[in-house]
């Protein structure tokens, strides 16, 4: 079972640079980073405060997919974030409105 601990970040130019301690059984921790470009979150109305979260998931789906090397969330994985929360927005909203008409 892989296991990711946010370890906390550092500011690279327009970038932070989120690092994780990386448990997997029968394997020695290893520390990897994720790095975000900080405009990205503005573009895509991402809080920074949501960087470690998605950064993790990012990380664990890499490794999931045995993908070594650089680990970057990129703009694709910030609209695909958005585009999920939308939805559940929209689904909420939704539920809300069948409960208050039900209850009429």
């Amino acid at each position: 079972m892989l296991q990711v601990r946010y370890m906390g970040f550092d500011h690279v130019d327009s970038a932070r640079a989120f690092h994780f301690d990386v448990f997997a059984e029968g394997v020695p921790k290893r520390r990897c980073t994720v790095t975000a470009d900080l405009g990205l979150f503005l573009q895509h109305h991402v809080s920074i405060q949501e960087g470690p979260a998605l950064c993790a998931g990012k990380l664990t789906a890499d490794l999931q997919n045995q993908s070594e090397g650089g680990h970057e969330l990129t703009a694709d994985d910030l609209r695909g974030h958005t585009n999920r929360r939308d939805m559940d927005d929209a689904l909420r909203a939704a539920t809300r409105k069948s409960r208050k008409t039900t209850e009429l």
